[in-house]
């Protein structure tokens, strides 16, 4: 059981959380939403200990064991694997004990301890968590020192999975993961036998593993049971209630201030008059329903273009003085195509998306593509690059050289910047609100072809819908890389496969290809090889407190 008691939190002056209250109960598995901003991170930096609550507490069984995410990714000449087995604190401590203990009783304490904790199974538990999280053999023994930042924090995860703790917390946890790890990690989760609270914006995670969804609005949290979907309709009716009660309200309001208008003047009806005075005065307002500008997508629509839009005849590409990626490419994309780009991150899905793009040249072979195609490429690294010290006007102004000032508020205003929004300082933006600008700059000439590499990793799960819905809407095509299963199903019916230094149609649905990743056979689907390189990057990382990898 864990107790959320009258918490309040102020960060900067600012109440984040405000006497939210919640009794969540022992090994259920929580998904913990709200929109970006809300204080998510905030309340469970308090479960981890990071924050101390202004007001209220937090209380849990004594002896809780709590696992976490460091924020700084391990480092160093440790393996993968020696650093997953190092997270079983226990086994490890044990191991190094009989290594050198010459007391025959003693040893053979620890040898039963050993057998009930299961310990001489732990290599092949954690193998196949690394399997599962993309490290084959060769990658599981080679040092984090070696590694991508990302790939570091998959290690990290790889660790906290194996330790078990008994309060599990996980913060946006498939957010250095390709779609092949989010649907293993969604696959092992469904099965963790302790308590879980995840901060999450994937949909299906949060349908298929959690069982109840604490939501955070207005500093307050709400309870609600059930998945993702259950939550939506439950809140749909409180939403419904709360707006036929201000109605209601509204219309009491009404008559109560006519009532007054037309009787306080009176002798007779004077007392009545001032009685019903102090009753609007006491009358608590219902918040109305505010329209979120947050949600805002609206891609203009291409000019109309015959297909096929983009031909590839036996084309390779890669990066110069070097061999190519992928090869054998044949291709073709039409102008009502929704196709989502699979395969395990380094295999080489954004090499064929910057091919697509025209940001690469073909190395071999041929690629075809009207000289009038007008591309619009979203990479995470266009969010990271926007100048924090210019607002949306001015990126859009710079952007649309020789359009009117109307013109550049109109690109804006689909996306939710309007007013004031479109003259706030980008580096005081949130993620999402950054990630919208983006979007909302590529598609300033109405591209034809949108390419979108990982745009929901600053996204809630609403204004991933929202995007979702812009998308069907759109009048061009679409390429999708993205680890979001809900929204590859919902807006994508072509599926090309990135695999083996190639890339080809996949033959089956994304549930035969979820079937493969989790090593289900699919009929009639071809079955990928996991493959996955990492790039060298990252500093060592400080320990904090709790079980944290």
């Amino acid at each position: 059981m864990l107790n959320i008691n009258g918490i309040t939190v102020r960060l900067g002056g600012r109440t984040i959380i405000d006497k939210a209250s919640a009794a969540l109960p022992g090994k259920s598995r929580i998904g913990l939403i709200g929109r970006n901003g809300a204080g998510k991170s905030t309340l469970m930096k308090v479960m981890m200990g990071f924050i101390d609550p202004d007001e209220g507490k937090l209380e849990m069984p004594r002896g809780t064991r709590i696992g976490y995410i460091a924020q700084e990714a391990p480092d160093g000449e440790t393996t993968p694997i020696d650093l997953v087995l190092a997270a079983d604190t226990e086994r490890a401590a044990l191991m190094a004990e009989s290594e050198s203990c010459e007391d025959m009783d003693r040893f053979g304490e620890i040898h039963e301890r050993l057998m009930a904790i299961d310990a001489y199974s732990a290599p092949s538990r954690a193998a196949r968590i690394l399997v599962g999280l993309g490290f084959d053999e060769e990658m599981q023994n080679r040092p984090l020192a070696s590694y991508s930042g990302g790939w570091k924090m998959r290690a990290a995860l790889a660790a906290l999975l194996f330790s078990e703790p008994d309060l599990l917390l996980l913060d946006e946890p498939s957010n250095h993961l390709d779609l092949e790890a989010t649907m293993w990690l969604e696959n092992f989760l469904k099965s963790y036998p302790g308590m879980m609270v995840v901060i999450s914006h994937e949909r299906d995670l949060l349908n298929n593993v959690v069982d109840a969804i604490l939501h955070l609005e207005g500093g307050k949290v709400t309870l609600y049971t059930g998945g993702y979907d259950s939550f939506e309709r439950q809140r749909a009716e409180r939403l419904a209630q709360q707006a036929a009660a201000r109605a209601a309200q509204d219309a009491q309001r009404a008559k109560l201030q006519d009532y007054i208008a037309r009787n306080s003047a009176r002798a007779s009806t004077a007392k009545q008059a001032q009685s019903r005075q102090k009753a609007l005065a006491k009358m608590q307002p219902i918040a109305a329903l505010v329209e979120d500008p947050s949600l805002s997508f609206d891609f203009p629509s291409p000019e109309e273009m015959k297909p096929p839009m983009i031909t590839m005849d036996m084309a390779a590409v890669g990066y110069e003085a070097g061999k190519p990626i992928l090869t054998k490419l044949n291709l073709r994309v039409d102008p009502d195509d929704r196709l989502a780009l699979l395969g395990r991150n380094g295999n080489g899905k954004t090499t064929l998306a910057r091919l697509l793009a025209g940001q690469l040249p073909p190395m071999e072979g041929e690629i075809h593509a009207p000289g009038k195609l007008k591309v619009g490429y979203f990479t995470q690294y266009q969010v990271e690059e926007l100048d924090g010290s210019d607002t949306p006007l001015e990126h859009m102004t710079r952007q649309m050289q020789g359009a009117t000032p109307g013109a550049v508020r109109a690109q804006l205003g689909r996306f939710g910047f309007s007013g004031p929004r479109a003259t706030q300082k980008v580096s005081e933006m949130s993620g999402g609100e950054r990630a919208r600008l983006a979007l909302a700059l590529i598609t300033r000439d109405a591209p034809h072809l949108l390419i979108l590499d990982e745009p929901t990793n600053h996204l809630d799960v609403d204004t991933r819908e929202a995007l979702v819905q812009a998308l069907n809407g759109f009048g061009g095509a679409v390429v999708l890389v993205s680890h979001d299963r809900h929204m590859l199903e919902l807006a994508a019916d072509r599926l090309l496969l990135v695999d083996s230094g190639t890339a080809k149609d996949f033959n089956g649905s994304l549930d035969d290809y979820t079937d493969f990743i989790l090593g289900r056979k699919a009929k009639g689907a071809e079955k990928p090889k996991q493959a996955a390189k990492a790039v060298p990057a990252g500093k060592p990382q400080k320990k904090q407190k709790g079980v944290r990898w």
